[in-house]
Order: structure tokens, then C-alpha cells, then sequence
């Protein structure tokens, strides 16, 4: 608990708020089609969700490369986990069902979770080890699953460690640890036995995003970067024409912005 809070204080201490003007921000390329909603891995390869419920791939030039079409079974399509380029974890929370992707959008699995008794779920996460973390809200509890549905692990009751426990609605594995993250409450930060390591005063972000040593995010017209290692916080206040987009995403080089079904791909620095 000490370390918690030292990690709190911390944040607050070192907090650098390096105003970069609007030249930071550089048009790569802009997308135009079909697209509701989209994500990024770390190869730059791009997931588009058509109105349809199509998932479409795209390489970092832009070109098509795979399609998703088999999506009449599954309803509406919740979230798309790509932190594996590899695997492809498309998540169906109204069915309460994960479906699993190889590189080329072929299936390779389907996890339906009220199987293993798992009724509610909000975030679910690739581990490092090609499982899957979710977060069972009935539970209250962080679980490990295979690509059978079968339990690996679980945390304790998390009310029981935090009173009032958290909602994430993110899960990201990176480096060793596992992060999720409630906007209300902040990060939560947890080994791979289940046990907290830390918890980072963040909240009110939104398109929170965990990649490398950085922790991604937005709000208002203002784009954040906080560094895992050294506590700092970087800002960027992006021009209306970017901030009004309905949606973001972050590569190490590069912000990815939603607004009108087209992905206006930017660099900054």
C-alpha cells in the first residue's frame, strides 16, 4: 500500500505537461469507407468494423489484405483485441462470445463463456502466453482462459481487496504485468499470480491504450502519453479538426483518428 501511494504522489510530482503546439501532428494518409469503428497493432496494420459487422484488415500502406465476413451468428461486434497480430480476438458481449482470428481473418476458434458459466463480461485481453484474460463482473474477479474456454486462473473476489471494485473496461497485458483500467477509478495494476502492484491516478481518459512503456489516452481536445517508467505525462493539444473526431488510437509514431467513416492517420512527435 505504501508503494501505491508513493507511485500516486509521484505522478503528481512529476507530471510534465510539454504543451506541443498544432505542427506536431502530420497527415500520413486518410481511409474512406464503411467504418464505425477500428483498431491498430503494433505492425501498424489496421482493423476496420463495417456497419455490417465486417472486419476488414489493412496493411500499414493501406492495402486490403483480409476480410471478415462470417459475422450474421455472432450480432454486434464489441471489441476487437489485436495486441497479437498473429490472433485476433473479436468479442461478442451480447452472446457473451469470443472469436478467434488467425493473421488472414480465418477462424480458428469460438469461446462461448456461458459454457464455463462466465454471464457477464466487459473487457477481455490476449495474455503474453496467448491465453486470454477477462474480467468476470458477476465475480468480481480477473480470470485466465485457454482457447477452450477452460480456467486457468483467477484472482480473488476483488471486493474484497478494494471494497468497491473496480469496472474495467480495458485489459492489456504488457511486460509482465496486467493493467486494467476503470475511468472512474484509475489503473489497477496486477502481476500474473493476481496480486496488485500498483495503481496509477488515471482517470477521465478516454481510447486508453497500454503499448510498449506508454500508456495512451485522450480528453477534451488533449492527447496524453504517460510514461510506465518514469512517471511523466506528456500533452499534446490536438487542432479541433483532430479533436472532434468520435475516436483514437496510438502507435509509438502515430495517432489514428476516426471522424465522418474515415481513419485520418497522423504522425506526431
Amino acid at each position: 500500500m505504501k508503494h501505491i501511494f508513493s507511485v500516486l504522489l509521484g505522478i503528481l510530482a512529476f507530471v510534465a505537461l510539454n504543451a506541443q503546439t498544432d505542427s506536431s501532428f502530420r497527415t500520413v494518409r486518410t481511409i474512406q469507407g464503411d467504418i464505425i469503428a477500428f483498431t491498430v497493432d503494433n505492425l501498424d496494420n489496421i482493423y476496420l468494423l463495417s456497419s455490417t459487422n465486417q472486419v476488414k484488415k489493412l496493411n500499414a500502406k493501406g492495402d486490403s489484405v483480409a476480410i471478415f465476413n462470417d459475422v450474421k451468428k455472432y450480432g454486434k461486434a464489441t471489441l476487437i483485441d489485436v495486441s497479437n497480430p498473429l490472433k485476433v480476438l473479436v468479442y461478442y458481449r451480447d452472446f457473451a462470445t469470443i472469436v478467434v482470428l488467425d493473421r488472414l481473418l480465418t477462424i480458428r476458434n469460438t469461446i462461448d463463456l456461458r459454457r464455463q458459466n462466465i454471464l457477464q463480461v466487459r473487457a477481455i485481453g490476449q495474455s503474453y502466453d496467448n491465453k486470454i484474460w477477462l474480467y468476470d463482473e458477476l465475480e468480481n474477479k480477473l480470470k485466465k482462459i485457454d482457447e477452450d474456454g477452460k480456467l486457468l486462473q483467477e484472482t480473488p473476489d476483488f471486493r474484497q481487496l478494494f471494497g468497491e471494485a473496480p469496472v474495467p473496461t480495458k485489459i492489456f497485458d504488457q511486460d509482465q504485468f496486467v493493467y486494467l483500467y476503470d475511468s472512474t477509478k484509475g489503473v489497477f495494476v496486477f502481476d500474473y499470480y493476481g496480486a496488485l502492484k500498483n495503481k496509477i491516478a488515471i482517470t477521465a481518459w478516454k481510447n486508453f491504450k497500454v503499448a510498449g512503456k506508454f500508456i495512451y489516452g485522450s480528453a477534451n481536445n488533449k492527447l496524453y502519453r504517460y510514461n510506465i517508467s518514469n512517471l511523466r505525462i506528456e500533452e499534446w493539444k490536438m487542432p479541433d479538426e483532430i479533436a472532434t473526431s468520435s475516436s483514437f488510437n496510438f502507435t509509438s509514431s502515430r495517432l489514428y483518428a476516426l471522424k465522418n467513416n474515415r481513419v485520418e492517420i497522423y504522425s506526431f512527435q
